[in-house]
């Protein structure tokens, strides 16, 4: 927990009022992990050197439908040397927090799920987007979780992971330290609120920061996560889908691996390190008994920033000329940062230039190399700076171009839980909880990773080993916007001749019940493309249900318009060759500020008021008075419940069906099953309200020849 430092008076009625509804301990710390109860420590039965510390969650810490659904949380403890001969003189603990599927877990599939960054906590994909349970207010002072009608433990095993080490709950060393709420900075050396008041400045427990204690290229974070999985499934084999491959299965069986934004470059660069690693077991230059296959079944890549060699000339184009008809930039602002990608040592050139650097004197992307640092960086800084940057003056949010910052969604609420003394004690951890890490997104960022990556070729090597290659971006993000993800997937399928066809498949709707339609789709054998109507950023939040239908029908290897099986060696989706679907654009919300996530949510009177030690924070959250904060509603206390408490309305015992493929169905009563399409339904039940809006698509049309030579030049 954090706690307040006692430095200066401050008057008691201004304490209270500001803080009488924030769960806080005083003069604590968290408690290591191994000191908790209920924490088991393990050896992996396969590598002697890896280490596991888990617990199952008491009820009600991450409530699920069922009741009977197993979780667990922990560390996978990684000891100095162990990615040698990449150097690492520190542990690596890596948190995870795995839940079990509503049905038949012993035979559904594994998805893991990581967030990007680099730096952001996979708990922002438990608690904001894909998770089985959200944080909700139970009362004033009080949080809890309600099940997830929409999370994707629906359909499979899920398991979220805190990395690169350091991010999130995972942690080199427990190193005391303070959290400046003002500016999200952690500070270990002894010091004061430095003129601020204290209690925006709180005690707690981190990783030490330490740059050289975690990974800074993507290279490094893939071996590193490869030796955590490999203690994970050792510990856990009955989640395992090659272990518990079941015979009402055709083909192989393997996990499902779904990351997020800089997931377009963990996704690929991971898959194929994983790839790598079964080549060497196979060829016997890994030992088999010593080690485990992890082979992957689909790769799902939610908004990926993949390559801004590809995407980078789209940011001005969306800025733009966007289906919801907001001009964030001039014509002329965007003209010029179109001019500024393409010119005399530009964005592209410089990327050409950091690639050609490190394959010529950094070929494993260690970030050991100052002179490519130097390059990479230099091209990932005018990048930011002249394409992408220009965006920011028109002070709307990155992550949704239809709102102002500061915008307030999704919730940060579960920022506030998993700092509370309860939470923390129920899954084990042994540091606070911040959201993201800047010591490791800085690590990066002086590497240069954003432009060095081989990424579109790796995801035509797994395409080629017969992995599902899913793209799914929503189309009110800019950061990682979708007309650039188009572009990825036609550079994707330029790798082989074998998807020329994915060029001559055309949209056809995604049909995700009987009355919706969430989007659309490209899809030939392997490879799909999927533009998500009205999703921002973290499309799950934003578009639940639609998110879950496409990645149930992406692990089950369906057509992702229908959920209908095919033969993926064939199928192609039919339909226009343009996504011209447009939208009208959302009022922009009332900001909402909540104390741990100050610099995102706040307006600068917000700022202000909490500088200032006015107003009343209930929950996490600012108000001006403490009337404006409501009480929930009452079915809140049927549906929530809290660590070692389960909610009245939780069903006690789990679903069990025959197989996996028993899940492409959907119950009425229990939120359980995928829905399967028969039908597309009428035009007027297609996404949200729709108008006409002038775009040019024309700016849009890519031939073959065009993506191939902008692929192959990388």
């Amino acid at each position: 927990m954090y706690t307040f430092r006692p430095r200066i008076a401050i008057p008691l009625i201004l304490a209270l009022n500001l803080f009488s509804s924030l769960s806080l301990v005083l003069g604590q710390y968290p408690k290591p992990s191994f000191a908790t109860t209920n924490v088991t420590t393990i050896r992996s039965p396969v590598d002697r050197d890896i280490v596991i510390h888990f617990k199952s969650p008491p009820v009600g810490t991450c409530t699920t439908v069922f009741q009977a659904q197993k979780q667990y949380t922990g560390y996978v403890v990684l000891p100095p040397r162990k990615l040698a001969p990449i150097q690492q003189n520190y542990y690596v603990n890596t948190f995870f927090w795995f839940i079990e599927a509503r049905t038949n877990a012993s035979n559904a599939p594994l998805t893991i799920f990581i967030n990007g960054g680099p730096g952001s906590s996979s708990m922002v994909g438990l608690f904001q987007e894909a998770g089985p349970c959200e944080v909700v207010e139970i009362a004033r002072g009080k949080l809890g979780t309600q099940a997830r009608e929409w999370g994707w433990d629906r359909s499979s095993n899920v398991l979220f992971i805190d990395q690169p080490n350091q991010v999130g709950f995972s942690f080199d060393k427990l190193t005391n330290g303070s959290l400046d709420l003002i500016d999200s900075t952690v500070n270990f050396a002894p010091s004061s609120a430095a003129g601020q008041p204290e209690h925006t400045y709180l005690d707690g427990t981190f990783s030490s920061n330490n740059a050289n204690a975690s990974a800074n290229t993507t290279e490094i974070a893939a071996h590193s996560m490869w030796h955590m999985l490999q203690g994970f499934l050792a510990a856990f084999p009955q989640y395992n889908p090659a272990v518990t491959m079941n015979n009402t299965q055709s083909g192989p069986v393997g996990i499902n691996l779904f990351t997020e934004s800089y997931g377009g470059k963990y996704g690929p660069l991971f898959a194929a390190h994983f790839e790598s690693q079964n080549a060497l077991r196979r060829s016997g230059k890994l030992p088999k008994n010593k080690t485990l296959e992890i082979r992957l079944a689909s790769l799902g890549i939610i908004q990926g920033c993949v390559d801004d060699a590809v995407q980078g000339r789209f940011y001005p184009i969306f800025a733009n000329n966007n289906t919801y008809g907001i001009k964030a930039l001039s014509l002329a602002d965007q003209q010029n940062a179109a001019s500024s990608y393409l010119s005399a040592n530009g964005c592209q050139q410089q990327i050409q230039s950091c690639r050609t650097a490190v394959t010529s004197m950094d070929p494993g992307n260690e970030g050991d190399v100052d002179r490519v640092n130097q390059v990479c960086k230099s091209a990932q800084d005018s990048c930011s700076r002249t394409v992408i940057g220009p965006y920011l003056t028109s002070g709307r949010s990155l992550y949704d171009i239809t709102q102002i910052m500061p915008s307030p969604f999704p919730p940060s609420t579960y920022l506030e839980y998993l700092n509370t003394a309860e939470l923390q004690s129920a899954i084990g951890v042994a540091v606070n909880y911040t959201e993201s890490n800047s010591a490791i997104g800085n690590a990066f960022l002086q590497t240069g990773d954003y432009e060095r990556g081989d990424q579109i070729h790796q995801l035509g090597y797994l395409l080629s080993l017969g992995v599902r290659v899913a793209l799914i971006y929503g189309d009110r993000d800019y950061v990682c916007n979708w007309l650039g993800g188009e572009a990825i997937s036609f550079a994707i399928a330029a790798q082989s001749p074998a998807y020329s066809r994915f060029y001559s498949a055309g949209y056809a709707p995604i049909v995700v019940n009987s009355t919706y339609v969430g989007g659309v789709v490209r899809q030939f054998g392997n490879l799909s493309f999927s533009r998500i109507y009205d999703a921002g950023h973290l499309v799950p939040a934003y578009q639940p249900e639609t998110a879950f239908t496409v990645f149930s029908r992406v692990i089950l290897g369906t057509d992702l318009s229908f959920g209908q099986p095919v033969d993926l060696g064939t199928y192609q989706t039919n339909g226009t060759g343009n996504a011209t679907y447009t939208s009208k654009a959302p009022e922009s919300a009332k900001p909402t500020c909540w104390i741990r996530n100050i610099n995102n949510t706040c307006t600068d009177e917000q700022k202000n008021k909490i500088f200032k030690g006015e107003g009343e924070v209930v929950n996490g959250i600012l108000y001006d008075n403490p009337s404006d904060w409501h009480t929930p509603a009452s079915s809140i206390s049927v549906e929530a419940g809290y660590p070692g408490t389960a909610p009245p309305a939780m069903t006690a015992t789990s679903l069990v069906s025959s197989s996996p493929g028993d899940m492409a169905t959907s119950s009425k009563d229990i939120p359980t099953g995928v829905y399967v399409a028969t039908a597309t339904p009428s035009t007027s039940q297609r996404g949200s309200s729709c108008k006409s809006i002038a775009f040019d698509f024309s700016l849009l049309l890519l031939s073959c020849s065009m993506i191939m030579m902008v692929t192959y030049a990388l």
